[in-house]
């Protein structure tokens, strides 16, 4: 296994282009989720990378502004590691350390579209159906996260459509 160090900052936009690329194929930005970073803005605070000692990117992961009806919330994503450091513990390392510096006051909960075993070893879990996203997406891949335990309740009730909040930047 590879030894590499999380950053609380952003990457190189080439570096990571590169690595969103590699880790996603050029269809990426066709996703449902896009339509939520689409004229929305990056919460820089909450970027991560993994890096090796040379200062390869290995890693990053990134979180968008969100919000359903008043309840403001974050959109994981994308969560990028690279081919060869895949099953090494690199993403759940950078998800582990973003998500416990999420503001709880601010952002409610977090929401994803990803594969429910790999997620909810960070403690998401299908989101309520009368959630929804703008586009099509498998409702059991939606997954929701209360950001603290007293925000559990809400997150089970949330209702509406998901939509990009870029001024709660």
């Amino acid at each position: 296994m590879t030894d590499f160090t999380i950053l609380g900052q952003s990457a190189d936009a080439d570096a990571l282009h590169h690595l969103l690329n590699l880790a996603f194929g050029p269809g990426r930005l066709a996703r449902t989720a896009e339509r939520l970073r689409e004229g929305n803005q990056r919460i820089a605070a909450y970027d991560r990378l993994a890096q090796d000692g040379a200062g390869k990117l290995l890693g990053a992961i990134s979180f968008w502004p969100v919000q359903v009806e008043q309840s403001a919330g974050l959109l994981l994503g994308p969560l990028a590691v690279h081919p060869d450091m895949q099953g090494q513990g690199v993403g759940q390392k950078l998800m582990q350390d973003a998500l416990a510096a999420i503001d709880a006051t601010r952002f409610r909960f977090t929401i994803l579209v990803g594969d429910l075993p790999y997620y909810q070893k960070a403690g998401f879990s299908v989101a309520p159906p009368q959630l929804k996203l703008t586009g099509p997406v498998d409702p059991q891949r939606l997954l929701l996260r209360p950001s603290a335990a007293e925000h559990a309740t809400l997150c089970a009730e949330l209702t509406g459509m998901v939509r990009r909040a870029p001024e709660l930047c």
